[in-house]
């Protein structure tokens, strides 16, 4: 009855700020019919830019403040400059700072810990604000609108969803375990399948190339464990056992039961792995002490010949591999389980999520300049200026098609994250909900340049020599599709954002802190200690109350599942 009282209290206080906002700029939206390019508060119509804060819990070392081809557009079109933050180090205690001392920016990119902003009254419901003047985000959400509901109990909209994408078909690989296209020739292009398929490559190739060409040191394999990081080194125990990215959980598709994932036996089997890794020395012994920095430079160097890492995560050290031609010592991906009888799922799609998104802050100084910041993101032009940039600098329009000329693709290559800085490619994805993949625009063109095309233009030769040595187009080939899995009827369920005084995000804290000091401890023993830690492990998450924590996130579960069908 007390959260109900607070949420209440906090719906009173967004009414009440946007009523006076709507009746401050409501001389400004009687002719322009919703469109951001036409608001009079637009810097294009000789009025000057609104600023607005902005923070996100994910890092854009590239962001250029908005002085970037895309971001003088978005300005010039909106009215809006962006004074951003980036979440440096862990970015839930920033946010939780935030709700402690309600001392917010105006727009705030968060995710799972959205919760807690919603607690204190934090963050507005935007359900008004996108019926009034948002119609673009309106229409792309369609009747997917419910998935972007807080909870069944408490139905506003927090949160723009910028994490999922509309009706997406991915083309792009970005998840399995990578190796180095100059690893997997030198091998004569082997089926990669297996733990033991990818492990022999690196192991035939380091007794061949122990140092590079300057008589560096070779790495097998090293691992990004950098804090959140290790998200990404455990979350390879489900991918490696079939199961879909649900954050901390195994979600039973069929009773939406949950374990916590490292609960279950078989997942045990892949961080045994891990530890044979260290102990034949493949592993990088600095994997659990190197900074994100220090791995990407290593990726940067060229001596990596394995990751198992998102593409997302080592992009800007490819960037540098491609920057200084070493494109032979860039990564392919490959689907890699524990065995035969498991599917990576990295293709299971999840379908549109809800959760992760930007939100709206009750202190934001112009709510209007901000939701049709974000729906002009969300136009036809928007996604199409964020996804290519610039027509007649980074791409152009032959016989009706878009393209990026080949002297562009080459600067971009060439240039990597300096281009991405100078033309705002890639900075703007998580400020919108957006078309994905495969997904056409109203003129027959792709909305996003991942599509069969583009990417076949993007890749170089060593990884065309590759993709031609598999028979397959792209990687994603290589993996199962998504026609091969059943529907996720509670989707990702991450992305849920629970109360900050729910049992379930309370014991998870307590379950993190056991998992982030057991997992490494584990995997840098020597194996004949790796069970007697396992088991210890396991021990301790039962003793901090592991099964309660379960029963409590699935009861969320079960309520999404309720909540998105209507029943």
């Amino acid at each position: 009855m007390k959260k109900q009282v607070k949420r209440t209290a906090a719906s009173l206080l967004t009414a009440g700020l946007l009523l006076s906002m709507l009746a401050g700029c409501g001389g400004n939206n009687a002719a322009d019919g919703g469109d951001p390019a036409k608001s009079t508060n637009s810097g294009g119509n000789g009025s000057s830019p609104v600023t607005l804060t902005y923070f996100s819990e994910d890092a854009s070392s590239n962001w250029n403040d908005m002085q970037d081809r895309i971001g003088k557009v978005l300005t010039e079109k909106t009215g809006v400059v962006l004074d951003a933050e980036f979440a440096v180090g862990d970015p839930v205690q920033k946010v939780s700072i935030m709700a402690a001392t309600g001392e917010v920016p105006d727009l705030i990119a968060a995710k799972a810990d959205l919760g807690k902003l919603v607690d204190v009254g934090a963050v507005m419901d935007l359900t008004d604000l996108i019926e009034e003047h948002a119609p673009n985000i309106k229409k792309m959400l369609g009747d997917k609108i419910v998935r972007a509901k807080y909870s069944l109990d408490d139905q506003s909209i927090y949160a723009i969803p910028t994490w999922s994408s509309i009706d997406e078909r991915k083309f792009k690989a970005e998840y399995g375990f990578q190796l180095q296209h100059r690893v997997v020739k030198e091998a004569g292009y082997p089926e990669i399948r297996t733990l033991e398929d990818y492990e022999k490559v690196i192991k035939d190739y380091l007794a061949k190339h122990p140092t590079d060409e300057n008589g560096n040191k070779n790495i097998g394999l090293t691992l990004n464990a950098d804090d959140w990081h290790m998200y990404q080194v455990t979350n390879m125990g489900f991918f490696t056992t079939g199961a879909p990215d649900d954050g901390e959980y195994y979600v039973d598709q069929e009773t939406f039961d949950v374990t916590y994932h490292f609960r279950r036996p078989e997942e045990r089997e892949y961080f045994r792995w891990l530890n044979h890794m260290n102990a034949s020395g493949l592993l990088d012994n600095e994997s659990f002490v190197q900074k994100t920095d220090q791995f990407k430079a290593k990726v940067a160097s060229g001596r990596v010949l394995g990751l198992i890492d998102p593409a997302w995560d080592y992009g800007e050290a490819q960037q540098a591999l491609k920057s200084a031609g070493k494109f032979d010592q860039t990564y392919g991906h490959y689907p890699v389980t524990v065995s035969k009888e498991y599917k990576d799922a990295s293709f299971w799609p999840a379908g549109f999520d809800g959760g992760y998104g930007i939100a709206i802050s009750s202190k934001c100084k112009d709510p209007v300049a901000a939701i049709k910041f974000l729906d002009y993101l969300a136009s036809e032009e928007g996604q199409i200026l964020m996804n290519w940039g610039v027509e007649g600098e980074d791409y152009v329009v032959e016989d009706g098609k878009r393209v990026v000329p080949k002297d562009v693709q080459e600067k971009m290559d060439n240039e990597g994250n300096a281009y991405m800085k100078e033309s705002g490619l890639g900075l703007y994805w998580n400020l919108s909900v957006h078309y994905g993949d495969g997904i056409k625009d109203s003129t027959g063109n792709y909305f996003t340049k991942s599509n069969s095309e583009s990417l076949t233009a993007s890749y170089s030769a060593p990884e065309k020599e590759a993709l031609a040595a598999y028979k397959i187009e792209h990687w994603k080939d290589l993996f199962p599709s998504e026609e091969e899995f059943p529907e996720r009827k509670a989707g990702a369920v991450y992305n849920i954002a629970l109360p900050s005084d729910s049992k379930a995000t309370i014991l998870m804290a307590k379950m993190k802190d056991i998992t982030w000091k057991r997992v490494p401890e584990a995997i840098m023993a020597k194996p004949e200690e790796f069970d007697k830690i396992w088991d210890a492990y396991m021990a301790d998450l039962d003793k901090a109350g592991v099964k309660e924590m379960e029963e409590a996130y699935g009861k969320f579960v079960k309520d999404r599942v309720k909540l998105w069908s209507g029943k």
